[in-house]
């Protein structure tokens, strides 16, 4: 038997998001211990998770300008973390390696905050722009320590249009196994309209994905544009990211926006025009070089696509969850649904 696709990596979930305002902290707490316990934590651990959402909750209402978090349980390959997420819109941290340090504070407080999220979680980073904005990201993780990386690591962020509980843009990722490359088929999906009835398109779409034993990007958009028939559709772009043969390519229907970059340059990867499960253009599949390094990234039309890496200055190094969630911070279009998927590939 060929190659298949096959086990699911990740995908996105639910996402409880939380804006900052006098009752952050509490809400946090509550939110985050909640979604700890609900994949069996023990106390001592969910303590910890509550108390690193109550570290970014205090320094977003001390130092920035007006931000919100992010918390949700991520499932990697069968384990599942709680994940952490503060985003900002500024002022941004001069010096990022000396605000680690315990005793650093521009507010005159103690200063603890940053270095105490990276001593608690079990993986954490933190990405500062001046004058623009601040992610925070800590993950904890419910069965022992993080599972090794493989040569690509994946992460995505979806984020609901305001007034709206959930979100019409969802992600997806699976591994093609079978053939011993590492390669993996990744889906962004952007369910037209907003609300409950553009996130039932977008969960049909990821059961689609899921469904698929297709390895092509082409193929694979097809079995989603099937899935979709009978809905209001989406629009959907499908990547295969192959690490062994350093290339990336994608098949994409409607406004999903994929580029590949080594933090300076960009690629960019088409879509056609089209919708799945309504009308599905002829397939085209577009390539482009993936060295190690290089970062590919899709996003919906939520998203700005005349951001530039370059104006991103070491975030391309980072953990995947948070460069796409820097990413939205900084070029989601605030009244609509927003959603991006990464895929970064490893330094030999």
């Amino acid at each position: 038997m060929g190659p298949v696709n096959g086990t699911l990596v990740s995908e996105a979930g639910d996402v409880c998001w939380l804006r900052a305002d006098i009752a952050l902290a509490a809400a946090a707490r509550r939110e985050a211990g909640r979604l700890a316990r609900d994949i069996c934590f023990p106390e001592e651990l969910v303590a910890r998770v509550e108390l690193c959402v109550t570290e970014m909750a205090t320094n977003l209402l001390k130092h920035a300008e007006d931000g919100s978090l992010a918390v949700r349980v991520v499932r990697v390959r069968g384990r599942a973390a709680v994940e952490c997420l503060s985003l900002d819109s500024g002022p941004g941290i001069a010096d990022v390696g000396r605000a680690l340090h315990d005793g650093t504070s521009g507010a005159g407080s103690l200063g603890i905050g940053l270095g105490a999220i990276v001593r608690l979680a079990d993986t954490a980073g933190v990405h500062s722009l001046r004058g623009r904005g601040t992610v925070v990201h800590a993950r904890f993780w419910a069965d022992g320590p993080p599972p090794a990386p493989g040569p690509v690591r994946t992460g995505g962020l979806t984020r609901p249009i305001s007034g709206e509980q959930v979100c019409g843009d969802t992600w997806a990722v699976s591994a093609v196994s079978g053939d011993g490359s590492n390669a993996l088929l990744m889906m962004m999906c952007d369910g037209l309209g907003h609300g409950p009835l553009a996130a039932r398109v977008a969960d049909r779409a990821r059961e689609a994905f899921r469904d698929s034993r297709r390895t092509t990007p082409a193929a694979v958009l097809e079995d989603v544009h099937r899935g979709l028939r009978g809905t209001r559709g989406a629009a959907v772009a499908i990547a295969l990211v192959d690490p062994a043969a350093e290339r990336v390519q994608v098949s994409g229907a409607g406004n999903i926006t994929a580029l590949v970059t080594d933090g300076e340059t960009r690629s960019g990867l088409l879509s056609m025009p089209g919708i799945a499960g309504v009308q599905l253009p002829r397939s085209r599949t577009f390539e482009a070089a993936f060295p190690a390094g290089a970062a590919l990234v899709m996003h919906s039309d939520g998203l700005s696509d005349r951001w530039r890496p370059a104006d991103f200055p070491g975030l391309f190094g980072q953990d995947p969850s948070l460069v796409a969630a820097q990413i939205l911070n900084q070029a989601a279009v605030r009244r609509d649904d927003a959603g991006v998927v990464v895929a970064v590939r490893r330094q030999p």
